[in-house]
């Protein structure tokens, strides 16, 4: 288990501890942790996983008699905020229990899943200023007078320039892939599957500095302004501006939304809609709803929003057709609804990145959401 997921299912065990979690987070721990049963690197500062499952049912099980030794006037358990977290988890975990061991035992039809599917990984395509490009991927080395490549990352050196006009880059993620990149102010950017950022190779000082996302899905940690003689950080898109002045964000703004997601992680950004400014406070989503031109404001789970970038897929209930939005970019392939029915079951749960998609995709099963699936070469047909 790489890093990212270990240090998400270490939050969720921490909050489960401190009793802080909440019914859809420990839902989310219960299905992480009976979908990685065959983990070969489990983190053994976590536990074993004997230890760990004691661990949740204890808890759970404190949590349902916590109270009844105290003859102080309470609130009646039912009435407690947590009671309810506590049963909903506790029929789920029976429930999901006996799915998996049924499962396990019982002759089902079997599920035909094609060995071509690959896994998503480091890969990208820079665009250069003179229009030449350069297909970067993990394991090759790249570079030029302006940057670096790790082959998981770009990095741009800080070289000022005294050229009239600024040379765009663009950087350009394909489907099945991931990068980053360090622009030259020292600004961070996480690239999901299915994203295209243009950038300057070098930023004017005291000048607000400006990338735009074209498209797709990016995590920005910013250079403050304070270290720029008070430049501002700009994130251009087609429909909307998101100003900060040192903070970071992640925008969800794909071809095929309906919407562009702006979720604020820290500080403050100002965002524009035409004439229309609004600001974000952290643990704040801004969705722009493309059709109508207007903007709803969400308090979120943050982590859930931006866990992508840690190879980790969090979703908090839901529907199925955007959960397969997420797995088509990320695996490469197309997805057919041969039972539209099922298109809106939602699904709670964590996934990690790094695992093959029939592993993926029998721990959705296992929820009960789909009965059956299959591969024809890349298209992926749900039943």
């Amino acid at each position: 288990m790489s890093s990212g997921p270990q240090k998400y299912f270490s939050e969720l065990l921490t909050k489960l501890q401190e009793g802080s979690i909440t019914k859809t987070e420990l839902e989310k721990l219960l299905h992480f942790f009976l979908n990685n049963q065959e983990i070969k690197d489990w983190p053994a500062y976590l536990g074993s996983k004997e230890e760990v499952e004691q661990r949740i049912y204890e808890k759970i099980q404190s949590e349902l008699n916590f109270d009844k030794k105290k003859v102080v006037p309470v609130l009646p358990l039912y009435k407690k905020p947590l009671f309810r977290y506590v049963v909903a988890a506790s029929v789920m975990l029976f429930i999901t229990f006996t799915a998996v061991f049924e499962n396990q035992t019982r002759k089902t039809q079997p599920v035909i899943v094609a060995n071509t599917i690959e896994t998503g990984t480091d890969k990208a395509t820079l665009t250069l200023e003179d229009g030449s490009t350069v297909v970067l991927e993990k394991g090759k080395v790249y570079n030029n007078k302006h940057v670096n490549s790790t082959g998981k990352e770009l990095l741009y050196k800080n070289n000022k320039s005294s050229a009239a006009k600024a040379a765009f880059n663009y950087l350009t993620i394909p489907r099945g892939g991931q990068f980053a990149i360090t622009l030259a102010d020292g600004t961070k950017v996480w690239l999901n599957s299915e994203t295209r950022l243009k950038f300057p190779v070098h930023f004017e000082e005291g000048k607000t500095r400006s990338v735009e996302l074209v498209y797709g899905e990016a995590y920005f940690d910013v250079s403050p302004s304070t270290e720029h003689n008070g430049a501002g950080f700009t994130v251009l898109q087609k429909n909307q501006r998101v100003h900060v002045i040192g903070t970071e964000f992640n925008i969800k703004a794909y071809k095929d939304d309906s919407n562009i997601a702006t979720t604020l992680v820290e500080g403050k950004v100002e965002m524009q809609f035409g004439s229309v400014k609004q600001k974000l406070i952290p643990n704040q989503r801004a969705s722009l709803d493309l059709a109508t031109y207007t903007v709803k404001i969400a308090k979120v789970d943050v982590y859930s929003e931006i866990c992508w970038k840690d190879g980790v897929f969090s979703f908090e209930d839901k529907p199925l057709d955007e959960i397969m939005k997420v797995l088509s970019r990320w695996y490469d392939i197309e997805v057919v609804f041969e039972n539209e029915s099922i298109k809106k079951e939602q699904f709670n749960g964590v996934l990690i990145k790094d695992r093959k998609i029939d592993e993926i995709l029998k721990s959705i099963k296992n929820t009960g959401i789909i009965n059956k699936y299959e591969f024809k070469n890349k298209i992926l047909i749900l039943k």
